[in-house]
């Protein structure tokens, strides 16, 4: 239950975050666990610095410096952020620099209603519930049964089956569930054929208007995302691409030479070839490289319903004027 609230101490049932050198494990917080044969042993957690009897974990406080056999660790809260850096890899994961710019763009606050496509391993859906919580909900479907199910069980395990609905079903060929007709604020699509999704998250959507954002790593699949938006009537379409670039900050000696002698009409002594003096600077380089590509983010606006029609005339006015009509290549 340790992802509902943030609390000091450990509980037996909790999942923690161990931190060992820079590495990241997530670790179920149980006195006993069953072995191949089925019986019930002592839970021993093997690291690359020795053995953890699990159960002294149990009463400690989070942050804790924990002695290991042949080093030691701390025990950290666990959070959406750390969780994505420890779940299992179900399917591919979207991280924390593009997961902060979709829960920005989806103008998410406590109690919105959010639709997710594309439940995957859950690492954004666990920053969804976290943004909506207390009075909000997540609704995520997944076309894959068996993921979905893991998805189902381990939002029980973390205590957030109260702020999220996980189901198995193909969103792009039967929708979203009737029940969500004008209730969502804000719909999120990581699916491979995005633009087939866009009339469900248009019926999804609130009669006030709402926000989407799906995720694509191809720009193929954004073009074509792009065109289904801007003829199901949605607004400010724009598509960006997240890079995280880190600056390095050092301290450089810097040799000075003294150049004194040149406010001299002549000088008799010889320039000297050795700097006189050095001086120290704290500078900041960009580095060589930069993260590879993740995917595009394309996120719009639905205006509210009484807005929608006009909006759509408008556009059909603008098109007849000037001759001209987007369409799309089939073969794409």
């Amino acid at each position: 239950m340790s992802f509902r609230n943030y609390k000091d101490k450990i509980e037996e049932g909790d999942t923690v975050i161990l931190y060992l050198s820079n590495n990241l494990y997530a670790l179920d917080v149980q006195r006993e666990i069953k072995n191949k044969k089925g019986e019930m042993i002592e839970n021993v957690y093997q690291t690359p610095f020795g053995a953890l009897k699990v159960k002294t974990l149990i009463g400690a406080d989070y942050g804790t410096k924990i002695e290991l056999t042949k080093g030691w660790g701390h025990v950290l809260q666990p959070t959406p952020e750390l969780w994505s850096l420890t779940l299992p890899h179900r399917t591919q994961i979207i991280y924390t620099p593009d997961i902060s710019m979709i829960l920005l763009q989806l103008d998410l606050v406590p109690g919105c209603v959010v639709v997710e496509a594309g439940t995957g391993s859950g690492s954004l859906t666990h920053a969804l519930i976290r943004r909506v919580r207390p009075h909000g909900h997540v609704y995520t479907f997944d076309f894959h049964e068996h993921r979905a199910k893991i998805a189902q069980e381990e939002f029980k395990d973390h205590g957030l089956a109260d702020f999220v609905t996980a189901k198995h079903r193909d969103v792009l060929a039967e929708g979203f569930d009737k029940d969500l007709n004008g209730k969502a604020d804000a719909v999120f699509l990581d699916l491979p054929s995005p633009w087939l999704g866009v009339p469900h998250a248009l019926a999804a959507i609130k009669e006030e208007g709402g926000r989407f954002c799906s995720f694509s790593p191809c720009i193929e699949q954004v073009q074509r995302t792009c065109l289904a938006l801007q003829e199901h009537g949605f607004q400010e379409i724009t598509t960006m691409e997240v890079l995280q670039s880190e600056i390095k900050v050092s301290r450089r000696t810097v040799p000075v030479r003294d150049l004194s002698f040149l406010k001299q009409k002549s000088s008799i002594s010889p320039v000297e070839e050795k700097p006189s003096s050095e001086t120290s600077y704290v500078v900041g380089a960009l580095p060589q490289s930069n993260p590879g590509h993740t995917g595009y983010l394309t996120v719009a606006t639905l205006p509210p319903v009484y807005v929608r029609g006009k909006s759509k005339k408008d556009d059909d006015n603008i098109s007849s004027e000037n001759g001209e009509k987007m369409v799309v290549d089939e073969n794409v």
